[in-house]
């Protein structure tokens, strides 16, 4: 992705994918990496299903039985279930079996590409609703064989909990990028933030589809092209759909939304996955900003979203809603 370049930037790898921390304030971005570095190593532990020894495995090991886990998990399970009501479903922490039966089983880097193993059978996700989740007690219920995946809210989460915790620490304007899933605290360097829209979180000059001003909230991407491998001869990729527990229609091979939290953008851009043809009526209706990609090219823009030609701070803050 693009930063702004008047500011400080540190890159690395975290939770399988790229991660770019940048302050307004140079003197603070060592600090901030590392209450960032110290946030996603929380969350990994707490919701990583590629871990035998998170918290969120403890919940299938308790065949139904009730769990008291900790206030960070608790506040990541409210948070996935509230997206999935937000999202009429379309976006279910319920779907961990049907990406394990897909082959989707372990960290992303270590799937081998068409194993010649046998045609995945699609396993449609049992419905968040299945899953109870007390805030007040940190009690939680998931029926005995279901894999909870917080694969599509959980960078999200984390990107927003470490921005917000570096600006009230550090006092610092920040950015958090987590595969492309950005959370901004604080305030914006002059002409804002800078943030590419691309396929791939790590991409960079001409494969940038256009590149965006953005002053505070979040944004994120969503693609079936950026995470996918081949079964039997045949193409899959991450973003399931709930109801069939296969991988989505590849309608759009990019959706990018602009929310108040990265949260939001990110439920919001993979629902959009998962909507299809109907994703800019249902981007409208949720009041975000948004640009949708077909396959062709051609480019679908929702609530003000700006044209790539437009420039300028004040022309994106007003586009994107800010």
């Amino acid at each position: 992705m693009t930063v702004t370049a008047d500011v400080a930037v540190s890159r690395g790898r975290a939770l399988g994918t790229d991660l770019v921390v940048a302050t307004t304030d140079a003197g603070a971005l060592d600090a901030a990496r590392a209450l960032v570095d110290e946030e996603v190593a929380a969350v990994d532990r707490a919701c990583s299903r590629f871990r035998r020894d998170s918290e969120i495995w403890a919940l299938e090991a308790a065949f139904g039985a009730p769990v008291v886990v900790s206030a960070l998990l608790a506040e990541a399970l409210s948070a996935a279930l509230r997206v999935a009501e937000q999202s009429a479903g379309a976006v279910d922490p319920t779907v961990g079996n049907a990406l394990v039966a897909l082959g989707y089983d372990r960290d992303f880097a270590q799937i081998a590409d068409d194993d010649g193993g046998a045609a995945p059978r699609p396993s449609p996700a049992l419905g968040w609703w299945s899953i109870s989740c007390d805030p007040t007690t940190r009690t939680v219920r998931v029926p005995p064989g279901v894999i909870v995946d917080l694969g599509a809210t959980g960078k999200a989460f984390a990107a927003d909990r470490a921005a917000t915790r570096c600006h009230v620490e550090l006092g610092t304007g920040v950015l958090v990028s987590l595969g492309g899933d950005v959370a901004l605290g604080g305030p914006a360097p002059a002409g804002g933030w800078a943030v590419g829209i691309a396929l791939g979180s790590g991409q960079t000059g001409e494969a940038l589809h256009q590149c965006v001003a953005v002053t505070a909230g979040g944004l994120a991407s969503s693609s079936p092209l950026a995470r996918s491998w081949r079964r039997a001869g045949q193409r899959l990729h991450h973003i399931v759909d709930p109801l069939t527990g296969e991988p989505a229609g590849e309608h759009w091979r990019l959706v990018s939304v602009a929310a108040p939290s990265c949260l939001e953008a990110n439920a919001a851009s993979t629902a959009a996955i998962v909507w299809g043809a109907e994703a800019p009526d249902r981007l409208a209706g949720l009041g975000v900003a948004a640009r949708l990609e077909r396959r062709d090219g051609a480019v679908v823009r929702v609530g003000g979203w700006p044209f790539a030609g437009e420039r300028g701070v004040e022309a994106n803050r007003r586009a994107l809603g800010r």
